[in-house]
């Protein structure tokens, strides 16, 4: 078994695409497909349904990509353990994936005004809130940059863990133009106050269970009785479900920052007006205050200064 099936499965998952990971992954669609094969054939289980369009995890698949996830995220933290000691003064993050594409890059350079260069690390996201948080418990990152929720807790030792709240995002239903329910297509823009107002049961992308936002959202459901929704794909990333809600797959809640340039071109519309269905979030940075390396205490120190107006 190699490292890359396992990168190439996580893709692939990403993305509900064989093209579109291929790509992603810098080889061709065949030698892609073979990996993939191969992967299956050492793990003796079908991950991927071939009989769908787009490709969606079997339920063997869903079981198989969190351990797929922790083993990449393993084996480069050995190997960055094991390497030069050069890069020892990196400071490490563990970061929900929407917010390494989104916040991060931003938010760095701003830091690196204050600080000067600081060399920093993203460990793989793990997918669910408390694997995320024990990278931090556990002492494998300096940082986590996580969403936060009133109505999600998450379980850390307000002693041991302190965090700033460093930006704001909101996560909001939206969808393609033109939604496809397999035998016709339904208007996106508004179809969440139509499904609502008619009784329709709408195809809806899923994050499951596990993660921050099918937590969060979760919660927001159990307030709506009357929200039908049928779970046409699952994925943990909110970038992969982009992509299907793109497709006119189906509805989707899709941080804002993450959508900026689709909902101006109109290739994502809102689903409703009313913002009872949206969710307002912070961005937080947490770190342990046991943590005394100096590049975290410098970026920590730095974090706090952008953070607060006052001192800008």
């Amino acid at each position: 078994m190699e490292i890359k099936w396992l990168e190439d499965f996580v893709t692939l998952a990403e993305t509900s695409s064989f093209s579109r990971a291929a790509e992603a992954r810098n080889v061709t669609q065949p030698a892609f497909s073979r990996r993939i094969k191969q992967l299956e054939t050492w793990l003796g289980a079908m991950l991927i349904s071939r009989a769908t369009m787009p490709a969606e995890l079997t339920p063997a698949g869903r079981n198989f990509l969190p351990v797929a996830q922790e083993a990449i995220r393993t084996f480069y933290t050995v190997r960055e353990t094991l390497g030069p000691v050069s890069e020892s003064g990196l400071v490490h993050f563990a970061a929900l994936h929407t917010l390494t594409v989104t916040f991060f890059p931003r938010w760095l350079v701003r830091l690196q005004r204050e600080t000067g260069e600081v060399g920093t690390s993203i460990l793989p996201d793990r997918g669910g809130i408390e694997a995320n948080l024990a990278s931090l418990s556990d002492g494998e990152a300096d940082f986590f940059l996580t969403y936060a929720h009133k109505e999600v807790p998450f379980h850390l030792d307000h002693e041991l863990f302190e965090f700033l709240t460093i930006g704001t995002d909101r996560l909001i239903p939206l969808a393609a133009p033109q939604v496809s329910t397999g035998g016709g297509a339904l208007e996106g823009r508004g179809l969440l106050d139509r499904a609502v107002s008619e009784e329709l049961t709408i195809p809806y992308l899923s994050y499951g269970y596990s993660s921050f936002f099918g937590v969060a959202l979760g919660k927001l459901f159990a307030r709506h009785p009357g929200f039908r929704k049928r779970t046409i794909h699952q994925n943990t990333i909110s970038a992969g479900l982009k992509i299907m809600a793109l497709n006119g797959t189906g509805i989707c809640w899709l941080p804002e920052s993450l959508v900026e340039q689709e909902l101006a071109t109109g290739l994502l519309v809102p689903t409703t007006q009313s913002a009872g269905w949206s969710l307002d979030l912070d961005v937080r940075l947490y770190r342990s205050v046991r943590n005394r390396k100096r590049s975290a205490d410098t970026l920590w120190w730095a974090a706090q200064r952008i953070a607060d107006p006052s001192s800008q």
